[in-house]
């Protein structure tokens, strides 16, 4: 297969495309920044220089492809629908990243009890985002939607990941935030009391689904990504014994917001998100085989 992947030097993009590119599949990846081209080269995946911004160009290069994994922004809608209108009428698979973060609260470092299904993305579902993320729901619910314009569409909504990243990119969002921070501070933090719960997926695992479902997935598909889930304070615990500096310590979301910015310190690191991945296991075999973010980080997280 001809894969176009945008995001292809970020971390999804770039450890899903090396993955493409060892499973013998031809990969042309988008980067927007002429000077990674090389990086890209090197790995075996085919440069195109251009931005999300540029439509004619996603429309063409997903014209051109056998398939497209959108890897470079959940929140950029008028890439989505380039990518759609390039692919509109082919049957050729659309698999869209999203993210977990669509089902957060503003919890502030307090737990909660809800856990959610994919459930919530099918016809009828009665869940409605918080404010801040329905834009991007709304974009998951047109790439879902693009099912009926003869798109072979499938929405992968990723928990927390964690892992090096196979690519150019090495380091996810996450963890590698309150990582700097301890480093930064040589105390490891975390919002509130850290009893919020976000499951989380390690990115060779990530890896793995996407090239089932790029062959596998049915049409206007939704799938949760995760394997095992974990409280920040049990994160922030590991980061500061691999690290071997003070805490973890609380930290008032003032205070988080001022260091992280508000979108990661609300939903990224202060927030629940706690999903099940069970249609992705049954209905693609999907068997993922890291199961312990904690344990990562005591085993393998970079201390240097």
């Amino acid at each position: 297969m001809k894969v176009l992947v945008t995001g292809a030097t970020g971390y999804i993009g770039g450890s899903v495309a090396v993955r493409l590119v060892a499973a013998g599949h031809t990969v042309v990846g988008l980067t927007r920044d002429p000077a990674k081209a090389h990086a890209l080269d090197r790995l075996g995946i085919t440069p195109v220089v251009g931005t999300l911004d540029d439509a004619a160009l996603l429309t063409a290069q997903a014209g051109a492809a056998d398939a497209v994994v959108n890897a470079a922004d959940s929140d950029h809608r008028g890439a989505v629908e380039a990518l759609i209108a390039g692919l509109a009428g082919s049957g050729k698979p659309l698999l869209h990243t999203s993210g977990s973060s669509i089902v957060g609260t503003d919890s502030r470092g307090e737990p909660s009890d809800a856990v959610f299904t994919e459930e919530i993305m099918a016809p009828g579902s009665t869940w409605r985002p918080a404010p801040d993320k329905a834009a991007r729901v709304a974009i998951d619910r047109l790439v879902l939607a693009a099912a009926d314009s003869g798109v072979r569409s499938t929405v992968l909504c990723n928990t927390l990941i964690y892992g090096h990243g196979l690519g150019p990119a090495r380091d996810s969002v996450q963890i590698p935030a309150l990582v700097r921070q301890a480093r930064a501070s040589g105390v490891a933090r975390h919002v509130g009391r850290g009893l919020n719960v976000w499951s989380n997926v390690h990115i060779e695992d990530v890896a793995d689904l996407y090239l089932r479902a790029l062959t596998e997935s049915p049409a206007g598909s939704f799938h949760f990504v995760e394997n095992g889930e974990e409280s920040f304070a049990a994160i922030s615990a590991a980061i500061a014994e691999r690290l071997g500096v003070a805490g973890p310590e609380p930290w008032d979301v003032e205070a988080a917001i001022e260091a992280w910015g508000y979108e990661p310190a609300v939903y990224a690191l202060g927030s629940n998100s706690r999903v099940r991945a069970s249609r992705a296991r049954r209905e693609l075999g999907w068997s993922p085989r890291h199961g312990s973010v904690t344990a990562w980080i005591g085993d393998e997280l970079t201390t240097g």
